[in-house]
């Protein structure tokens, strides 16, 4: 393998490492919202009296039930995030064992 191969394999190696991480944090994110969602669904079963949520920074009083469908909403939208960037950290890490691999084996090669 050429020196310019090498380097550019290099470079989408390090490319592909700083896109787990990102992915990584992504990943932990939202778990962490998840977490909460969770939180506030035990909360808001138990709640009794006025419910209110929040809109664009303003607390605006609803209905128990319009409160629980709102955070539904929520807990699906990040499972489906929290899903594909699930899928796309898999993929990256699958793409980063092949060219550990072979760089590995390249710079085995050239010494």
């Amino acid at each position: 393998m050429e020196r310019e191969e090498l380097e550019k394999m290099t470079r989408d190696y390090q490319n592909v490492q700083m896109q787990i991480q990102s992915l990584s944090m992504q990943k932990l994110q939202f778990n962490q919202q998840k977490e909460e969602y969770k939180d506030a669904e035990k909360e808001l079963l138990l709640a009794k009296g006025k419910v209110y949520i929040d809109i664009g920074g303003l607390m605006i009083e609803t209905t128990k039930d319009e409160a629980m469908e709102k955070l539904k909403e929520k807990m699906e939208s990040t499972e489906m995030r929290h899903k594909i960037v699930t899928r796309q950290y898999e993929e990256a890490s699958k793409k980063e064992q092949a060219l550990r691999g072979t760089l590995t084996e390249e710079l085995k090669k050239s010494q």
